[in-house]
């Protein structure tokens, strides 16, 4: 598969995309220094779908509370194993369908820019389990230290598209032991869930602040993000901000404290927005623009 490497003009910040695994980020580096939570490696996303890098979650973030779900008129019956479905321990659908899917078509590549786009509405796979027709395009950018990743969905009949996305960047900050690792939230909502890790309906407002991750563990929702949201780890005088920019106003924070990575994880809409609602769309017409960014 064709690997397309950023760099950044002003700096010695690379990064790696590979379109043809999904559109997934595997690294990103500074001085060599490597940046991006490997865990078991490329061959095992393409294989099993198993996470690692920055993949793109869709079009759903993280779980769903069963297997089915109504939306915009539409009611969806999913299977595990099939058209793209995986399934949690609990065999409930996770992280969409687009794991290491194959269909993206690069648009625009060079030395700091990549831009794919995937037509979901040309495959009948895809629209078996999200029957809205859409163009989905990526485009990565390295400058002045920052990795954007900017995606606009737009309606390509006359549904409106339901956005439930996000992605999962796993960070990492190497030669400095994670019980050291400090990590930095803005201002947000917390969202409870049970042992399924789905929302309970309970939630509490929660500032904003640093904490040194020690032992921790984190798999915990938010939502109430203000655009230009900020979050950060750092150790060993090297910092990894997680900028929300626009059109991501929930996020996941994951932190297992068997791994040495954290991620701050963009959403479109918290875990289980698309069976509960309060998702935004993309009307027909109306293209829907999100962006991230991460800073080192």
């Amino acid at each position: 598969m064709h690997t397309v490497t950023l760099t950044d003009p002003s700096s010695s910040v690379a990064a790696q995309f590979v379109p043809e695994a999904g559109m997934i980020g595997i690294s990103l580096t500074d001085e060599g220094v490597e940046l991006l939570g490997q865990r078991r490696g490329l061959d095992a996303y393409i294989s099993a779908g198993k996470t690692m890098g920055i993949p793109i979650l869709y079009p759903w973030a993280n779980r769903l509370g069963a297997n089915s779900y109504a939306a915009e008129d539409a009611t969806v019956t999913l299977t595990p194993g099939e058209h793209g479905v995986r399934a949690d321990p609990n065999g409930l659908p996770i992280h969409g369908v687009l794991a290491a899917y194959d269909g993206w078509r690069v648009m625009t590549e060079s030395a700091h820019e990549l831009v794919a786009e995937l037509d979901f509405g040309a495959d009948p796979a895809l629209l078996a389990s999200f029957p809205f027709p859409h163009l989905l395009v990526v485009r990565v950018a390295l400058a002045d230290r920052t990795l954007t990743v900017h995606t606009t969905v737009a309606a390509t009949a006359d549904k409106a598209v339901p956005l439930c996305f996000g992605f999962h960047p796993y960070l990492q900050v190497p030669e400095v032991p994670r019980a050291q690792w400090t990590i930095e939230t803005p201002a947000m909502r917390h969202l409870a869930v049970d042992d399924r890790g789905l929302p309970t309906g309970e939630s509490s407002a929660q500032d904003g602040g640093l904490e040194v991750l020690g032992d921790k563990a984190f798999d915990d929702g938010y939502d109430q993000l203000a655009d230009g949201a900020v979050f950060a780890v750092s150790g060993g005088g090297r910092r990894i901000e997680v900028r929300f920019d626009y059109g991501f106003p929930a996020a996941q924070i994951f932190a297992p404290p068997a791994e040495d990575l954290v991620c701050f994880e963009p959403m479109a809409a918290p875990t289980d927005a698309l069976r509960r609602g309060g998702y935004r769309v993309a009307r027909p017409g109306e293209p829907a623009e999100a962006q991230f960014s991460i800073r080192v």
